[in-house]
């Protein structure tokens, strides 16, 4: 089973290529032109075992929000075509993940139904050339174009960084549970018998 994705998305804001291989072993070259987006995203595809490659160039020179949104469109994208008819995944996937002080709990269903639940208390305007608002509006977009069900709530924490970084690797290993194949699942993990 091939499960990978190759995507490319341009517009007049931003101009994405991504190759996607949800079986891999966490290698990563990522280049949004932000450097702390980078570094979260090289940690999620370390922690869930995805290979990801992710070239942007976006109009930065207006600011973050649009290169942060439709990088997570584009992904969302990707994870959702990987996926193809869903067949023998698992779902559900689910993860609470400590980094010093704090914890991050991350849940998913990949039912095809979007809904993003996001609780989090940031308490900086920016982390590097990001804005920390903007991390919301990154998962917001890969919960609606991947077509997921997507809990992500800080439980504790007081460092910004830490907190973010926990959320990105809570999901990664979400993310692998979920999309990972079990051999005693005939066809789809639904009484529908579709998982769309």
């Amino acid at each position: 089973m091939n499960r990978t994705a190759k995507i490319s998305r341009k517009t007049k804001e931003t101009d994405i290529t991504l190759e996607l291989n949800l079986d891999g072993t966490g290698i990563a070259e990522i280049e949004t032109g932000i450097g702390f987006l980078d570094h979260m995203v090289q940690s999620f595809a370390k922690h869930g075992f995805f290979d990801l490659t992710i070239k942007v160039k976006g109009d930065l020179y207006v600011d973050s929000h649009h290169t942060v949104e439709d990088t997570g469109i584009v992904l969302g994208q990707a994870i959702k075509q990987a996926l193809d008819e869903k067949i023998g995944i698992r779902r559900y996937g689910s993860f609470l993940l400590p980094m010093d002080e704090t914890l991050v709990l991350c849940a998913i269903d990949l039912s095809g139904r979007p809904y993003l639940n996001y609780q989090a208390q940031l308490t900086c305007e920016k982390l590097g050339y990001m804005d920390t608002e903007l991390v919301k509006e990154f998962f917001y977009a890969i919960s609606y174009s991947a077509g997921m069900n997507l809990h992500i709530k800080q439980m504790d924490g007081n460092n910004n960084h830490h907190i973010v970084e926990a959320m990105f690797k809570a999901f990664a290993k979400a993310l692998d549970e979920a999309s990972g194949i079990d051999p005693r699942i005939q066809g789809v993990l639904s009484t529908k018998g579709t998982v769309e």
